[in-house]
C-alpha cells in the first residue's frame, strides 16, 4: 500500500505540469488587456507600458512561461495584479470559508443521498421507491442559482430565519449549503439506489436470506459494505466536484470563498491568481482520488494495491 501511494504522489508531478502548461496558455487567451485592467481607465499609453513591464508582461511568451514554472517549483505563485498581495495568502484566506461550506453540504448531501438510494433500492418500484427518485430528479434538474434565490427569497426575505451573506455564523452556512450540495444529495441517491440493486441481486444475498437472516442484516452486514465502493468513488469525485466547483454558490450568496475569489480574478484579468488555483482545483482532484483508492482497501481488505 505505501508503495502505491508513493507512485501515485510522484505521478503528481507530470500531470500538474500539463494541467500548468494548459493554464497558462488559457489565462493568456482571454481577451482584455491585465496591464490596462490594473493601470486604470484612465492611464495614458505610457503608465500602461510600464505596468506591463512591471508585470512582465512584456516579455515573449516562452520566457513569461519559463519565469511562471520556475516560480512555483519553489512553491511562489507570484503576486495578485489586483490586490498587490501574495497570491498564496489570498488563497490561504479564502480556502478555509469554502472547505468548511464544502463539508457542510457534503455531510447532509451524502447523508440523505444515501439514505433514500438504500430506501429506494429495498422498496424499488413501489411508492417509497418513486418518492424518492422524483426528489433525485428535481435536485439534478433545478440549477443552482435558482435554488439559490429561490431560498433566499423564503428563508431570508420573507422569513427572516437566515442570513443572506455569510457572516462567520453557523447559520450562514445553511443555505448556502442546502444549495450546493442539493445536486449532489440527488446524484447520490441515484447511484446508491443502483449499486444497491445490483447488490441485493447477488447469490450471497439470496443465500443469507435463505439461511434465515434477518432483512436488516442482510441490508446492513452483506449488501452495505459490498455497494458501498463505488459509491465511495463517486463520493470522492463529488466532494472534488464541490470543493472546486462552488463558483456560482459563492457569486450568489456572497461567500467569501476560493470560487468569489476567481471569479473576481477573471474579470480583472488577474493571472498568478488564476493560474494558481486551476492548479490548486487540479491538485485536490488527484489527491481525492488518491484517498478513494485507499479507501477501498479499507472497505474490502480482498483489494490490493501494487
Amino acid at each position: 500500500m505505501l508503495n502505491f501511494i508513493v507512485k501515485r504522489l510522484f505521478g503528481l508531478l507530470p500531470t500538474l505540469f500539463i494541467v500548468a502548461v494548459l493554464v497558462f496558455l488559457f489565462v493568456h487567451l482571454l481577451p482584455g488587456d491585465p496591464a490596462r485592467l490594473a493601470a486604470g481607465p484612465d492611464a495614458d499609453e505610457a503608465t500602461v507600458a510600464l505596468v506591463r513591464a512591471d508585470l512582465g508582461l512584456d516579455k515573449p511568451m516562452p520566457q513569461q512561461f519559463a519565469h511562471f514554472f520556475a516560480r512555483i517549483a519553489q512553491g511562489d505563485f507570484g503576486t495578485s495584479t489586483r490586490s498587490k498581495r501574495p497570491v498564496s495568502q489570498e488563497i490561504a484566506e479564502r480556502f478555509m470559508p469554502t472547505l468548511w461550506l464544502t463539508l457542510a453540504s457534503m455531510v447532509w448531501a451524502v447523508v440523505l443521498g444515501m439514505a433514500i438510494g438504500i430506501v429506494s433500492a429495498v422498496w424499488r418500484n413501489r411508492w417509497p421507491d418513486r418518492l424518492g427518485m422524483t426528489l433525485a430528479v428535481s435536485g439534478i434538474s433545478f440549477p443552482a442559482f435558482a435554488l439559490g434565490m429561490l431560498l433566499m427569497e423564503i428563508f431570508s426575505v420573507k422569513l427572516g430565519w437566515l442570513p443572506i451573506v455569510g457572516d462567520g455564523s453557523w447559520q450562514s452556512y445553511v443555505l448556502p449549503s442546502l444549495t450546493l450540495g442539493a445536486a449532489v444529495a440527488a446524484v447520490m441517491a441515484r447511484f446508491t439506489r443502483a449499486s444497491f440493486v445490483e447488490v441485493m441481486n447477488e447469490d450471497f444475498v439470496r443465500t443469507a436470506r435463505a439461511k434465515g437472516v434477518p432483512e436488516r442484516l442482510v441490508i446492513v452486514k452483506h449488501c452495505l459494505r459490498n455497494a458501498m465502493i463505488p459509491v465511495i468513488t463517486m463520493m470522492g469525485l463529488q466532494f472534488g466536484f464541490l470543493l472546486g466547483g462552488s463558483i456560482v454558490v459563492e457569486v450568489v450568496f456572497n461567500w467569501p470563498g476560493l470560487g468569489r475569489l476567481l471569479v473576481d480574478a477573471v474579470s480583472m484579468r488577474d493571472y498568478p491568481v488564476i493560474q494558481a488555483e486551476v492548479l490548486l482545483f487540479s491538485l485536490e482532484f488527484i489527491i481525492i482520488n488518491l484517498i478513494v483508492d485507499v479507501l477501498y482497501a479499507v472497505i474490502n481488505p480482498t483489494i490490493r494495491f501494487k
